[in-house]
């Protein structure tokens, strides 16, 4: 069953940035790559960074705490076979939406 949840305006998350936010019981990472949104969970499994506030490069995100990397579009750690949580995300008008139940992409 779907949980869509109101993330942000477009505006909030320009293009190239990220915002960490609280979206039902759930910390997500919310990526703008090129005007394309994307979310993840926003908990780096490897110490708890927080990866909404970390640096996005093209599609690649690098953890503020250690420098783990993920491909934002997939979940993908760089150099290891783990994979982030990701969530399907919507934009209606100006609005972004993400679906914050559990999801295998």
């Amino acid at each position: 069953m779907s949980n869509w949840i109101r993330a942000a305006a477009t505006s909030d998350c320009p293009p190239g940035q990220a915002l960490e936010l609280v979206l039902g019981d759930r910390i997500v990472a919310l990526f703008n790559v090129d005007g394309a949104f994307h979310a993840m969970d926003g908990i780096c499994p490897h110490q708890g960074g927080p990866l909404g506030k970390g640096e996005l490069t093209g599609c690649m995100l690098t953890c503020p705490w250690h420098g783990w990397r993920y491909d934002v579009t997939t979940g993908k750690h760089e150099t290891s076979p783990l994979t982030q949580p990701c969530f399907d995300v919507k934009v209606d008008d100006d609005e972004v939406f993400v679906d914050v139940s559990e999801n295998d992409s």
